[in-house]
This record gives structure tokens, sequence and C-alpha cells, in this order.
């Protein structure tokens, strides 16, 4: 196992030859610590299925898809019509190329603000789900309803990945995640995972803080050469923070 990979011989040789031929925007450094964290689970004996909101054409679920064990499923919400009606197609073709073939992915286009959160256990097979990756729509409003369906279908130790914060982009964006964690106090904010680019922007991770001990030394061993040692200031709790070139100001 190289010093930065999954330690998933299929994930990695994706991450390696194939995640950046997948049209996306989530970071291959991101994709790396979090199929880390998937075959952690896996040996602690977690179990469930994965879901995205936002797939668009599979860039960061195929590499979800391929941590999984056998009977785990990958389940991706969008609306698949843009830019085009052609993403369905591409999304396929991508989960299939890698080898997630309808067995082990299903694409689900619906829109998640719609859904109610037995509407969207009863879209992902009514067992809780280990890992939820939320990309869907960037507004307050459409977070929150996203962060609700996530928790509400959420493993026990489970983990919520919620790309695109501190983006430029979308500079309040992490105002709905600090609502949503001061109304669900047994969440918190285990790890941020910083940007690769402009591009491919950090992401929050979160579970319950009965399952923070899970994963917090072992990512900062783990991952040790990108670990910021100072960590980050999470509403109280002191997060993990991992970076691609970890540094401090020369003062």
């Amino acid at each position: 196992m190289s010093d930065f990979s999954s330690g998933i011989a299929a994930l990695d040789a994706y991450l390696d030859q194939g995640y950046e031929s997948v049209t996306g925007m989530s970071s291959r450094f991101a994709a790396t610590i979090c199929g880390h964290l998937l075959r952690r689970q896996t040996e602690m004996g977690i179990r469930g299925s994965v879901a995205e909101i936002g797939a668009f054409e599979g860039r960061f679920l195929i590499a979800m898809g391929l941590a999984l064990a056998p009977g785990e499923h990958a389940y991706g919400f969008d609306l698949f019509t843009w830019p085009d009606d052609g993403v369905l197609d591409r999304f396929l073709a991508n989960a299939a190329r890698w080898g997630l073939t309808a067995d082990r992915v299903t694409a689900r286009p619906f829109d998640t603000g719609t859904l109610s959160p037995d509407e969207f256990a009863g879209l992902t097979g009514r067992q809780p789900l280990r890992f939820v990756h939320v990309d869907g729509d960037h507004s307050l409003e459409a977070l929150s309803h996203d962060l609700t369906l996530a928790a509400a279908c959420l493993h026990p130790q489970g983990l919520i990945c919620l790309d695109d914060m501190l983006h430029p982009g979308y500079p309040f964006l992490v105002v709905a995640v600090h609502a949503f964690l001061t109304a669900n106090p047994q969440l918190c904010l285990m790890c941020v995972i910083d940007r690769e680019d402009i591009v491919a922007a950090p992401k929050f991770l979160i579970c319950r803080r009965d399952a923070v001990s899970l994963y917090e030394t072992d990512l900062m061993s783990r991952f040790a050469p990108q670990h910021f040692i100072l960590g980050g200031d999470a509403m109280g709790h002191h997060c993990v923070v991992l970076t691609p070139h970890p540094r401090i100001a020369d003062v």
C-alpha cells in the first residue's frame, strides 16, 4: 500500500487510472480518504450501503461503490438532466466501465427536495446507510433538507460527507451546517478534508459524537503526512483537518 492510498486495490486503480476521466468536481484527495474510511468500516464490521445526493456522471459514487463489501449497494440521486439529457446514460456507462453493474449501483432520478425521510429510506433499501455523500442543490434550504434525509437513514456509526464546504462560490453554505449541528447535538463535525484547487473543494465529515473515536485517531495516524496538527475548532469539538500540504505560517 502506497503512502497515500485507500488500501482497496480496485478503488486505487480507479483513482489512478480513471477518476479524472469521469466528468465531475469531487477531489481525488478526498475520495482516497473516504475510501479508506469505508475500508475501515468494513474491517470494524460496520455494514450498509452508500448513497450520493448529486451523483452527476458518477465520479465520486464509483469510488465509494468500489469500496463496498459484497451485498452492499450504491445509490445515486440526481435529476440527471443537466447539462443535457445524456447524463444518466453517461452515469451508467461510467459505472459499468469500472465494474459497478446494476446489481451494485442504482440511479435514482429524483429531486431529493421533494422526498420525505421515509421515502428516501424506501429508495435506499430501508437499511441504515453507512456513508452518505451530499453534493446536491447548493442552497441553504436544500442542504438543510438533504442533511435531514441523510441523518434519518444513517447507520449509528456511519458518516455524512458534505461537499463544497468553505467554497468561495458558496460562502454561506456552512450556515446551514451550523444550524443543523446546533439542532442535532448528537452529531458533530469529525473531520475537514481540504481542497485540491478551486474546483475540487473541501469536504466535511459528520458522525455521531459516540462514533468519533472510531475514526479520528486512525485518520491522524494513517494520513500523518496530510494531517494539519492544529486541527479545527468545530463548535467546541476539536476536529481532524487533512490537507494535501499541511503547514502553518512562519511568524
